[in-house]
């Protein structure tokens, strides 16, 4: 059985304030088109963007790695608020197999034209996995903060 203290390692939480507000970093996550432009690992790209951002939709996305290999990640959206919240399921696909299946929840606030986004996302299998995506979601951001400034300039 887990203990409180397990489930903990195995939560990640994480926050970026962005120069933007919130319906601009909100629509980041809302459409594709925006996507491909952000969504991944530093130096990742995003071949797949299939996404129907609506309750109950789902979306697929494959990021391939600079070294050519192709990481997919599915899941459904359960809850859009925009600007306000976002929460979605996140399934990790490694071939027939799914090693990753967990939900991601998405704040955003807004204070005098900046936005503070906290990613929660539990429960990891194990706190490698947590620490993985950590990593994963850090570099993500950077690109994100990129993106959400060159659309705010």
């Amino acid at each position: 059985m887990y203990g409180t203290t397990d489930i903990a390692q195995r939560t990640l939480a994480l926050s970026r304030t962005f120069d933007a507000p919130a319906a601009l970093v909100f629509a980041a996550w809302s459409e594709p088109k925006h996507l491909v432009r952000w969504w991944g690992p530093k130096d990742f790209t995003l071949p797949h963007c299939e996404q129907d951002f609506r309750v109950g939709g789902r979306y697929r996305f494959c990021m391939r790695a600079p070294d050519g290999s192709d990481h997919w990640v599915r899941g459904e959206y359960t809850l859009i608020d925009p600007p306000h919240r976002l929460v979605f399921t996140w399934l990790r696909e490694e071939g027939d197999d799914v090693w990753c299946d967990t939900v991601v929840a998405l704040t955003f606030v807004e204070e005098e034209g900046r936005t503070r986004m906290t990613l929660h996302q539990t429960t990891f299998a194990t706190s490698a996995h947590c620490d993985v995506h950590r990593d994963g979601w850090t570099e993500c951001f950077d690109r994100l903060e990129h993106f959400v400034e060159t659309l705010n300039t």
